[in-house]
C-alpha cells in the first residue's frame, strides 16, 4: 500500500458560540487575515522609525498615517480579490447572475485582484497626500508576506485548494478527494500535493526571509522600488512554480483540457494563475533592475 498522510483532525472553525439564537464562528482563515494585517502595521512601524533604512533618512510616511492607509489597503484587498474572481475565472457566470457579485461569502477570490486593488489603493493614497510612490510600495510589499504564509496555511486547515494528484510520501489524502481519475489511490481515496503548504514555504517563509535581508542587512529601502519589484518577481515565480502542481480550477478542466489549462495549444499551455504570474514576474524584474540603475 502506498505510504501517504492522512489529512489532520482539524477544524475550519477554532470556536463557535451561540447568541440570541445565531450562531457565531471565528475561522481560521479569519483569524489569518486579522493576524496577517497586524502583523504588516507592526512592521511598517517598525521600519517607519528607524529612518537611517530610507534614502536620505526620510521615510515615505508619518507612522501616524499608517492606520489611514491600511484602511485604503484592507478595501483594496475586499474590492480587487472580489473583483478579480470575477473577471479572471468566472465572467461568464457573473454576467448573467451580477448580483451575485455581491455576495462574497460566499467565497471567490482571487490573490492576483487584491494585488491590483492594494496597487492602486496605494497608488492614490499616496497621490492624495503627495508621499513618494515607490517608496510607499517598498514598504506596503515588505509586509505582506507574513499575510501569505498564514493564508496558506489557512487554505490547508480548510482543505481546499488543495494540489494534484501526487503518489510522494508526503501526499495528504484530503477530506472529500473522491479516487476518479486519480493515480494514487489509498483505501478509495486521492492522494494529493499539499501545495497549500509548498505556496506558504515559497511565498511566506523564503520570500519574507529575502525581504528582510535585502531590507536590513543591504539597505534595500534607500533603493526606491527595489523591494517592490524583488516582491513582484518573487511572488509571480513562486506562484508559477505551485501551479504545477495545484488542482486547476474545476471551471477549466474538461475531458479535452484534463490539466486545467486556461491558454493552450495543443497539450501545451498555462494555467490561469501562470498565466497572471508572469506579467508580475516581468514587472517586478523592471523595477528591481531600474531601481538598481537608478541608485
Amino acid at each position: 500500500m502506498q505510504a501517504v498522510l492522512n489529512f489532520p483532525d482539524l477544524s475550519p472553525e477554532l470556536f463557535s458560540i451561540s447568541l440570541f439564537g445565531m450562531e457565531f464562528a471565528l475561522r481560521w482563515y479569519a483569524l489569518a487575515y486579522i493576524a496577517g494585517i497586524l502583523i504588516a502595521w507592526r512592521m511598517a512601524i517598525i521600519a517607519l522609525r528607524r529612518p537611517a533604512l530610507w534614502r536620505n533618512d526620510a521615510p515615505p510616511m508619518r507612522p501616524e498615517q499608517l492606520e489611514d492607509l491600511m484602511t485604503w489597503i484592507i478595501l483594496g484587498v475586499i474590492l480587487g480579490g472580489r473583483l478579480g474572481f470575477v473577471l479572471f475565472y468566472q465572467p461568464a457566470y457573473y454576467l448573467t447572475h451580477p448580483v451575485d457579485i455581491l455576495k462574497v461569502w460566499q467565497g471567490g477570490m482571487a490573490f492576483h485582484g487584491g494585488l491590483l486593488g492594494v496597487i492602486l489603493a496605494s497608488y492614490l493614497y499616496a497621490r492624495r497626500h503627495a508621499l513618494p510612490i515607490l517608496s510607499l510600495g517598498d514598504l506596503v510589499a515588505y509586509t505582506v508576506p507574513p499575510g501569505l504564509l498564514l493564508g496558506r496555511l489557512a487554505n490547508f486547515t480548510n482543505a481546499e485548494l488543495w494540489g494534484r494528484p501526487s503518489e510522494l510520501p508526503w501526499a495528504v489524502i484530503f477530506p472529500g478527494t473522491a479516487a476518479q481519475d486519480c493515480p494514487g489511490v489509498v483505501a478509495g481515496f486521492c492522494a494529493r500535493h499539499p501545495s497549500q503548504l509548498y505556496e506558504a514555504a515559497l511565498e511566506g517563509l523564503i520570500l519574507g526571509a529575502v525581504l528582510l535581508w535585502l531590507v536590513y542587512r543591504c539597505g534595500a529601502f534607500r533603493k526606491p522600488g527595489l523591494i517592490m519589484g524583488v516582491f513582484l518577481a518573487g511572488y509571480g515565480a513562486s506562484r508559477f512554480i505551485v501551479e504545477f502542481f495545484r488542482q486547476p480550477d474545476a471551471q477549466f478542466v474538461s475531458p479535452g483540457n484534463p490539466l486545467g489549462l486556461a491558454w493552450h495549444v495543443g497539450g501545451y499551455g498555462l494555467t490561469m494563475g501562470q498565466a497572471l504570474s508572469l506579467p508580475m514576474i516581468a514587472i517586478g524584474l523592471w523595477f528591481a533592475i531600474r531601481a538598481r540603475r537608478a541608485a
